[in-house]
């Protein structure tokens, strides 16, 4: 059977994914900090479906978190499937909000695909095949008042993405970006005035992102994968926002 590892497996699009993949057999290494949820998820997983789960607990967003899950990942015989999913968000002004989270979403969105990339990649490459999905966000095409740290996070994912893909596309490795628009994940529960705000015709489910995400990566598609037409269409006028018009956004908003 193939072998899968998804981090951040415990919820929203992570368990998505986890579930997507053991319905088409693969075998699972969940990766996340709770270990009571993702032995849960485990166990149904291979009751369900008749796959092995294996379960890491870890904190990515530490470096003995990160060093430790990338040693074990050097270690395996093989990896088919990297799935960087592990992340969460903050909101607020750059400079009212607290450092250490913010530091923490540096780490886990930046620093941890990378590490882990380059614990699979050597053995992906030998074998001639594997695939990495970085869970990014529409967000990395965007910019604004609120979230600076988390667009440029994930606009660190998709470029990362991209450049990857030129190096180890040759050796059989596909790369992915996703990037999704607003999902219904626990991220988006914790905000609630999120969810206030944007249109309800705006969400989709995970099950759907995680769905286009592996037929777009089986099919050899583009490396970044934007689930749904509204978001396609939506990252597309966003980004033909001159920054002008950002910056004047932002004060009307602030003057509320």
């Amino acid at each position: 059977m193939p072998l899968a590892l998804v981090t951040g497996a415990s919820a929203g699009i992570g368990r998505a994914f986890a579930e997507s993949l053991a319905r088409r057999g693969y075998d699972l290494i969940l990766v996340a900090r709770s270990t009571a949820r993702i032995e849960a998820l485990a166990r149904d997983l291979a009751a369900s479906h008749g796959v092995r789960c294996d379960t890491w607990t870890s904190d990515l967003a530490s470096e003995a978190g990160r060093e430790e899950t990338a040693a074990r990942i050097a270690a395996l015989p093989r990896l088919d499937l990297l799935v960087n999913n592990a992340g969460f968000a903050t909101t607020g002004k750059l400079s009212k909000i607290l450092l250490d989270p913010q530091m923490d979403m540096l780490r886990l969105h930046v620093l941890a695909p990378m590490r882990l990339a380059t614990a699979a990649l050597p053995r992906m490459i030998e074998q001639g095949a594997g695939g990495i999905i970085n869970v990014s966000s529409i967000a990395s095409f965007l910019y604004g008042p609120g979230n600076v740290n988390y667009s440029a996070t994930k606009a660190y994912l998709t470029s990362f993405s991209l450049g990857l893909d030129t190096e180890v596309r040759g050796a059989g490795v596909r790369v992915q970006a996703l990037c999704p628009g607003f999902t219904h994940t626990e991220i988006h529960t914790e905000m609630p005035h999120v969810k206030r705000q944007i249109p309800g015709w705006l969400w989709g489910s995970a099950e759907r992102v995680v769905e286009t995400s592996l037929r777009q990566l089986a099919a050899g598609g583009p490396v970044i994968c934007i689930p749904g037409t509204r978001n396609r269409i939506l990252r597309r006028l966003l980004t033909l926002l001159p920054h002008a018009l950002r910056r004047r956004l932002a004060v009307r908003k602030r003057k509320r």
